[in-house]
Order: C-alpha cells, then structure tokens, then sequence
C-alpha cells in the first residue's frame, strides 16, 4: 500500500472514467486518506510541477486520442521527473487490433508505460455498460447501435473499473501486472435492451442501425479521423463484438462484481 495519506493525481480528471476513478479514491475504500490531485488541460503544460509530491498517476488519455502514444510519453516523462513512484495506464480490452485505430494507439501507448522507469500496472477495461445510458435515458423505445445486436460483449460497470484502479493505485502488489477487466458475463447490446426493459417498465427493443444512417446522423457532425476510427470499431464490432473475461476484475474486488441487470437497476431505476 502507498504510504500514506496518499497523493494520487488523476489526468483525464473531468472525464466519465476520471470522474468515476477520482470519486472511489475519495471514498479513501478503507485505505487511511487520499488527496486527489486532478489534472486536465489546464496543467498540462506544467504537468511535472503538478505531479510534484504525488506517490501515483493514474493516465487516462482523451477518447479518440489523435497519438495516444505521444499523449502518454509525455505524461510518462513528467512522472519521471517529478519522482512519481506509481503509474496506472488505462488502456481497453484487445488493444492488438488492426483494424481498430485508436487500440493500436493504446497497444504502442502500453509499450512505453512497460518501458518506462515507473513500477506500471495496466488496466484493459472493457466498453461499460454506461455508455448506453444516454440512450436509455432518453425515452426512446429502441436502442439503436452500427453493429449486430447479438455481439458477444465484457460489458464492465464503471464503477467497478474504479474501485479496481483505485485499489491497484493504492495497494501494493500490482507491479508490471496488465489487467483485463471484463463484466461478469458475456453479454449482447440486446441484453442491455433486455434489462432496462425490466427496470423501466416498458419494453426496449435493440436493433442495428445502418452504419451509412449513423454517418448521416449522430456520426455527421465528428471530425473525420473521429468517424473513421468509429466505422472502424463498429465493423469489427459487427463481426466479432469485444469479448472479455471476467474473472479478473472479480479477484481484484475481493470476489464480486456488478452484472449487467444490477448495473443497469442502480443507474436507471431512479430516473424514469
């Protein structure tokens, strides 16, 4: 365990999985006190003054990073010379894809963090299942994604994925580990429809958009190399979907880990 109380900076800080990580360290989760020292633009440019006096980083890079891998070299450098001790990389199941873009920018991104001076954990989390709330929430009576529906998925609760980093960020142990971090079953976009139906009383279909349909629509607006990159992960989402055991995330918690149904009852059972 990092001696504490313990300086834990957060870069990616203002971001869903930032916000999520910065809200179990400050739960302190049984560990003695922790001082969260968030980091976003603003720092960025004296980021080593930052990371002075903090004992470990976690490094979330922006989603869609346009070079992850030079986003995360830098933090790395700054890490090393401001004496940061512990560095937590948070990169995505199946980072070894080709033909997914930004995952191969995270797999080039995790060679620099194995490379680097800092006693490293990786962290492979899965895609969370809150990413289709804004869609549940909503009112829609379908929910709509640019791939089949029947895809086999990790689907992970963020909330988990937290708590996780914040123990491997605290707790010793964990050095040059890299962790896949899967739900507790395999599940598809239509189990998602599934559940919420359960919760929100009234039934949710789940049903493939046609990704030409998503390029004129929700995809119009994105910068090109943003869209392209989504096309990309859909297609391959299409065909294979994104498996990812679970077991893993279930050790790190102690032997439990939420499931899709619990996931999606705590998250809407209060907004509808």
């Amino acid at each position: 365990m990092v001696p504490g109380p313990a300086r834990v900076a957060v870069v990616g800080a203002s971001g869903k999985t930032g916000r999520a990580i910065t809200a179990a360290l400050e739960m302190g989760l049984e560990m003695g006190g922790v001082s969260v020292v968030p980091i976003g633009r603003r720092e960025w440019d004296r980021l080593a003054q930052v990371l002075t006096g903090c004992d470990a980083l976690s490094l979330v890079a922006p989603n869609l990073c346009i070079d992850e891998p030079a986003f995360v070299g830098e933090a790395l450098s700054a890490a090393e010379t401001a004496g940061v001790g512990r560095v937590v990389y948070h990169s995505v199941a199946a980072p070894y894809v080709p033909a997914m873009p930004h995952h191969l920018g995270k797999a080039r991104a995790e060679d620099l963090v194995r490379r680097s001076s800092a006693s490293w954990t990786i962290l492979q989390p899965c895609a969370y299942v809150q990413n289709f709330l804004p869609a549940l929430r909503s009112g829609a009576a379908a929910l709509e994604v640019p791939y089949g529906v029947d895809r086999p998925f990790g689907l992970v609760d963020l909330v988990d994925v937290a708590e996780a980093t914040a123990l491997v960020l605290l707790e010793n142990g964990h050095r040059g580990a890299t962790y896949e971090l899967g739900g507790p079953d395999l599940v598809s976009v239509a189990d998602v429809a599934a559940a919420a139906s359960e919760v929100l009383g009234r039934v949710i279909t789940a049903s493939r958009l046609d990704p030409a349909i998503w390029v004129a629509g929700p995809g119009a607006g994105l910068d090109p190399r943003e869209r392209d990159w989504l096309l990309a992960m859909f297609a391959y989402y299409d065909r294979h979907g994104l498996p990812a055991g679970g077991h893993v995330l279930r050790d790190l918690l102690g032997g439990r880990s939420t499931t899709l149904a619990e996931t999606i009852s705590r998250e809407l059972a209060s907004r509808d």
